[in-house]
């Protein structure tokens, strides 16, 4: 029984290691054209900045953050 295990176990890597070789040159060997000829594509880029870096975010989570600072501040002082 171990025996059976043993060869079922190396039959799948086995497997395995074809199929990923299998696919690996199947993705090498995909030419570029239908013709075979050279593509030229036009690359367009664009520049994006994260929300966190444009300084009109920074600046009114700053002033939000005094806003509810004082807003605590004065809550407490209210009930003393």
């Amino acid at each position: 029984m171990e025996t059976i295990t043993y060869l079922k176990s190396r039959v799948n890597t086995l497997l395995l290691m074809m199929f990923t070789m299998f696919m690996s040159v199947l993705n090498f060997a995909q030419e570029t054209s239908a013709g075979g000829g050279a593509v030229t594509t036009e690359q367009k880029t664009t520049t994006t900045t994260e929300w966190y870096a444009d300084p009109m975010y920074i600046i009114g989570g700053a002033i939000l953050l005094i806003i509810i600072i004082a807003l605590i501040a004065r809550n407490g002082r209210s009930r003393a």
